[in-house]
């Protein structure tokens, strides 16, 4: 496969997984996805009990797991209004400021889906004597439904507790820009079902044990908190950071030496950075102030392992985000030169 073809798959596989509504705890339509592909490749991917997707795609011995999540920002209805009108709660990092004016969806326990938008209780220049915070307490659903009491929008079989997703608008340009909501984190997913696709495609020999691991608990803290007993080394594949101070461009690939949650492994981060050094990668070594990642849920949870994080640069994190195929290009390279070397 040249590179063209697999960013092409990678982008195709994006679109669809931001096709799909998933915030953190309403993941199923998105790992059944996952589980339908894998086994379309010939793998045997397992669902666990909490959700998460694992599936070993080849090799033998050091066991790696390359961990990627699916679960996304959004909220949960938290209660209805008089007016009908749906007051949300959030669900993960989500930010109110970047969806104020948001078409999004609702999605009802009975498996219907309603349309609407996200705005603030005064949304109107014309009519507001004052500007609305954009905070969670002012915003509210506006439902494309003709309703305007509680009643109204219980006869919809909309309740409290039920889903609320934003619109991705998933577009990828001719220039190679990719913009969408939730790049964090299925641009990387979309990379590992890029890995695991080119492994059977074109015979890669493994130099160990690989797992690629589809979690979908991340945002809220524990998505990688199970991993296979034999693990000895994991990777998070989640999103590079782009901003000031930072080193990363959407074009490369960002090996993370620090996060919130304290230094990754020096030997990998070192070895992950003379590979991608060696190897003619665009890429940057960053420290991200206010990030965790699964892998730190996993150290959390006991396990001995070697950690690292690695990511395509991402640009407006939590918000509508950024990246480019370079990007992309630059993470699946080093992914594939260090898992075959």
């Amino acid at each position: 496969m040249s590179t063209e073809e697999i960013k092409e798959y990678i982008g195709t596989q994006l679109k669809a997984l931001t096709s799909i509504a998933s915030p953190t705890g309403f993941t199923k339509n998105a790992t059944d996805y996952l589980m339908k592909q894998l086994e379309a490749m010939g793998y045997a991917p397992q669902l666990s009990n909490k959700g998460n997707v694992s599936v070993e795609i080849g090799g033998v011995g050091a066991p790696l797991v390359l961990a990627a999540h699916v679960d996304t920002l959004g909220a949960m209805v938290r209660s209805i209004k008089d007016n009908g009108r749906l007051r949300p709660t959030t669900i993960g990092g989500h930010q109110w400021s970047t969806a104020d004016g948001e078409n999004c969806m609702v999605f009802t326990r009975d498996g219907r889906m309603y349309t609407g938008v996200v705005l603030n209780t005064e949304p109107s220049a014309h009519v507001a004597d004052e500007k609305v915070e954009t905070k969670e307490e002012n915003m509210e659903i506006l439902l494309d439904e003709n309703v305007n009491d509680k009643q109204g929008v219980a006869a919809l079989g909309i309740q409290t507790g039920d889903i609320i997703a934003m619109d991705p608008r998933t577009v990828i340009t001719e220039s190679g820009y990719i913009k969408s909501r939730f790049l964090d984190d299925k641009l990387s997913a979309a990379i590992l079902l890029g890995v695991a696709h080119a492994v059977k495609e074109e015979g890669w020999k493994l130099n160990r044990k690989v797992t690629l691991l589809f979690t979908v608990y991340e945002e809220v803290g524990h998505g990688g908190s199970f991993v296979p007993a034999d693990t000895e080394e994991m990777i998070s594949v989640d999103m590079g950071c782009v901003g000031a101070d930072l080193g990363c461009t959407e074009h490369m690939v960002s090996i993370c030496a620090k996060d919130s949650g304290g230094p990754y492994n020096y030997e990998l981060v070192t070895e992950l950075s003379n590979l991608a050094k060696s190897e003619g990668l665009d890429y940057a070594i960053d420290v991200y102030p206010h990030y965790g990642s699964d892998v730190e849920a996993t150290l959390h949870s006991g396990y001995d392992i070697r950690h690292g994080l690695i990511g395509a640069g991402v640009y407006a994190s939590h918000n509508y985000e950024r990246s480019h195929m370079d990007g992309v290009e630059n993470t699946y390279k080093l992914l594939r030169k260090y898992i075959t070397k």
